[in-house]
């Protein structure tokens, strides 16, 4: 294998300064796998800010597969139906995805990592195999994935809903949680559960993530602030 066709880069400023050029080069596909609509926003936002944003073309097919997560309210729904307005296909996942990444045409995987306090990898691959690999996972999840138009719109969150939203956010505990919100251990653990499954999150550190990254993103659950 070829040790100059992967590169790993630092913070989404770094991905736009050397591959954001990419986005706006693709020709014949541009393909998003992500479980929110955190994960790529800073970066590919940034790219297309300084114009290196795809051009919907004859012949370039663009999509964007979210898991349930980019349900999680009723704001995130409206910026899946705008993105799918601007003629991008755009399906959700019912299940996890092998890896959250972009590619483009054929030629060029972009694999985000885990974020290092604060700051996220992201490392690019252009060998064939691989690239080919990954593109064949996000057609095998696109495949069993459901259209954006056949989703229901995400309910209304309480305020109680929020309030817990905030508790997973800051990491308490649920003794602390319950304590904070004046319920009882096994009512406000209740109410996790029934929120975890509103939001799609497998676990109270996923819902957390997923809280953080809402409320980073100016949104509260329940709708814009």
């Amino acid at each position: 294998m070829n040790t100059d066709q992967i590169i790993t880069l630092h913070g989404e400023r770094e991905l736009v300064q050397r591959v954001g050029h990419l986005f706006v080069a693709s020709r014949e596909e541009f393909l998003v796998a992500a479980a929110d609509l955190v994960t790529w926003s800073s970066g590919v936002n940034a790219a297309f800010r300084e114009g290196k944003r795809p051009h919907v073309i004859p012949g370039l097919t663009m999509r964007k597969l979210y898991t349930r997560r980019a349900l999680a309210d009723p704001e995130s729904h409206r910026r899946l139906l705008r993105i799918a307005d601007s003629g991008i296909e755009v399906r959700i996942s019912d299940g996890p995805l092998a890896r959250e990444a972009i590619v483009i045409d054929r030629r060029t995987a972009i694999l985000a990592g885990p974020p290092v306090r604060g700051v996220r990898t992201f490392t690019v691959v252009q060998t064939p195999e691989v690239v080919d690999g990954v593109r064949t996972l996000f057609r095998a999840t696109w495949e069993a994935a459901t259209d954006l138009a056949d989703c229901t719109a995400p309910p209304l969150l309480s305020d109680q809903a929020r309030q817990i939203l905030g508790a997973l956010a800051a990491g308490h505990t649920d003794e602390t949680g319950a304590r904070l919100l004046g319920l009882s251990l096994r009512t406000y653990r209740r109410r996790v559960a029934e929120l975890m499954t509103t939001l799609g999150a497998n676990s109270r550190f996923q819902a957390g993530l997923l809280a953080q990254g809402l409320l980073e993103d100016g949104v509260s659950p329940g709708g814009p602030r």
